[in-house]
């Protein structure tokens, strides 16, 4: 079976490479050949994160490059596609492209909410049911999550199936990383320079906490926030260190907004903190609720209060963190990883192909 991927990056975004990348090695095995088309390289996404904007020319190269692949979808059985493949197109000529070979959709953000949520009207008014439009035509539509997935079938979808956005526990090995028991206790959160902001959230709490306990949040990611009377220390994201840095410590936190884009979310730090045997802290929004169970791997919390309590119990009882990061793991390893959900995927991938 030959698949025309369209991702939306290459391995430097996380959606690509967890959403579809990752996976590649499983379809090789069952006779799946996918072939990758990013719509934006490496490259073209360190620009981004550098310097907040994309480079006219350079999007100009990545949409032709994207429409010549669109061109070529004949030699596939199928067309797999996340998000979108043609952003900011009417849905029209994305149909277009896209007729003669089912495709398939996965969305793990909720990105329709670009258009029907857009500050300007004629936005809202031409491109407010875009992604509605293509989800109706596909053979398929896989959400990360059930927000995403109402969406889908609200929008008059044919087929769809949620897959969460899962971890290869193959890289996320058992074995605790060694630290010294002189360090200080971290808190760690993981992200883009998109959503770093959503530390401020926990700007109150942070402050109160620190004039209790000794602790350093660790910020893995591109991007600063401005956290007064909180130690904070910033370290680069690589691929290759993320499962190391984040294994270093003890809590994992993810704050988000109660927003109609963050109910879209995947949970996927919660995900990445748990395989590395971390308790956790969240907002309880959208599938957070699902992914956290409160009291055996973590906490949910919602104001300043519920967080300082949360974090200060935590902090305080070696005893509990170890306890919740072995369940959280547990979890993982039941739910949210490849060794779970690839061969699933598989099954939806080859039996969209053959409803040709």
């Amino acid at each position: 079976m030959k698949i025309l991927l369209l991702t939306r990056y290459g391995r430097l975004g996380a959606s690509s490479r967890m959403r579809s990348l990752q996976f590649l090695p499983w379809f090789e095995q069952a006779s799946m050949k996918c072939t990758v088309a990013p719509l934006v390289d490496d490259t073209q996404l360190q620009v981004l994160y550098q310097k907040g904007s994309y480079h006219l020319l350079d999007m100009f190269q990545a949409y032709c490059r994207r429409i010549h692949a669109m061109v070529q979808r004949h030699r596939f059985d199928l067309v797999w596609i996340e998000k979108e493949a043609l952003p900011w197109f009417p849905a029209w000529v994305e149909g277009f492209l896209l007729r003669g070979v089912p495709y398939v959709l996965d969305y793990d953000d909720a990105i329709f909410h670009n258009y029907d949520q857009h500050f300007s009207v004629s936005v809202r008014r031409f491109l407010g049911r875009r992604i509605d439009r293509l989800m109706a035509g596909a053979c398929l539509v896989i959400a990360g999550n059930a927000y995403l997935a109402k969406r889908a079938r609200d929008a008059g979808a044919p087929w769809v199936e949620i897959v969460p956005t899962v971890i290869d526990l193959d890289r996320y090995a058992v074995e605790p990383v060694s630290v010294p028991s002189s360090e200080q206790l971290r808190i760690v959160w993981i992200g883009s320079p998109s959503t770093v902001q959503y530390l401020s959230l926990l700007r109150e709490a942070l402050a109160v906490i620190s004039e209790k306990f000794s602790f350093r949040l660790r910020v893995i990611g591109w991007g600063a926030i401005d956290l007064p009377g909180v130690d904070v220390e910033f370290v680069p994201w690589t691929e290759a260190t993320e499962v190391s840095l984040i294994k270093a410590c003890d809590i994992g936190v993810m704050p988000l907004p109660d927003s109609p884009w963050e109910r879209g979310k995947c949970g996927y730090k919660l995900i990445q903190y748990m395989a590395c045997g971390l308790p956790v802290v969240a907002s309880p929004v959208g599938v957070n609720g699902e992914i956290v169970r409160v009291g055996e791997n973590g906490f949910l919390a919602n104001t300043a209060r519920e967080w300082v309590d949360a974090l200060g119990r935590l902090l305080t009882d070696a005893a509990l963190r170890q306890q919740m990061g072995r369940m959280g793991r547990k979890r993982v390893e039941e739910v949210y990883c490849v060794q779970q959900v690839a061969p699933r995927l598989a099954a939806l991938l080859r039996s969209a192909g053959e409803g040709r």
